[in-house]
């Protein structure tokens, strides 16, 4: 995946311009605009509701604001590589869509086989994989899900949103019938 750069957490909703307080829930999207560009918009969650951002909606989380340090460097995680949206989207205080599940179920099995991400097995309740960073230690549970050609297919959709223009269905190449379980 080539390096995109991803705008910071923005201060204040989008839609409203009303300043986020410690607290808020946000709702964050990260979208391909129509010129090409990739957008995030960072607007608070009741203001989601009727929220539709021009583009292709690559995916949606809802987090707690946090006010950034004041020593912190915000260059630092601008650029937007698989680690780093892995690390964004499966932070435990992000609630996922289903899109936004699927696509951390692809970086973690893709950092898994970088060496990023170690397999830690599954949670007590067996519906999630656990994973640890190797850098930071922190371990991360992701749904676990079947390895299906339909869940590659959705997955190479909103990968091409990222990096590229949408690729339609109808046009992916036809993967083999085997499933595999992450």
């Amino acid at each position: 995946m080539e390096l995109l750069q991803l705008q910071p957490l923005a201060t204040a909703c989008f839609v409203s311009n009303q300043p986020f307080v410690e607290g808020n829930r946000v709702a964050s999207y990260l979208v391909r605009a129509k010129t090409g560009e990739v957008v995030r918009y960072d607007l608070q969650e009741t203001a989601s509701q009727g929220f539709t951002p021009e583009g292709v909606l690559v995916c949606r989380w809802v987090h707690v604001f946090k006010p950034r340090k004041v020593n912190e460097n915000p260059e630092r995680e601008l650029k937007l590589t698989a680690e780093t949206l892995f690390l964004t989207l499966a932070d435990p205080a992000t609630e996922l869509s289903s899109d936004s599940a699927r696509l951390v179920q692809f970086l973690a099995l893709m950092l898994e086989r970088k060496r990023v991400l170690r397999p830690k097995g599954r949670s007590a309740t067996g519906n999630r994989n656990v994973f640890e960073h190797i850098k930071t230690k922190q371990l991360f549970e992701i749904p676990a899900g079947e390895l299906t050609p339909d869940f590659f297919v959705q997955v190479q959709e909103q990968l091409s949103v990222l990096v590229g223009s949408p690729v339609k269905s109808a046009a992916a190449a036809p993967l083999p019938d085997s499933k595999a379980e992450i």
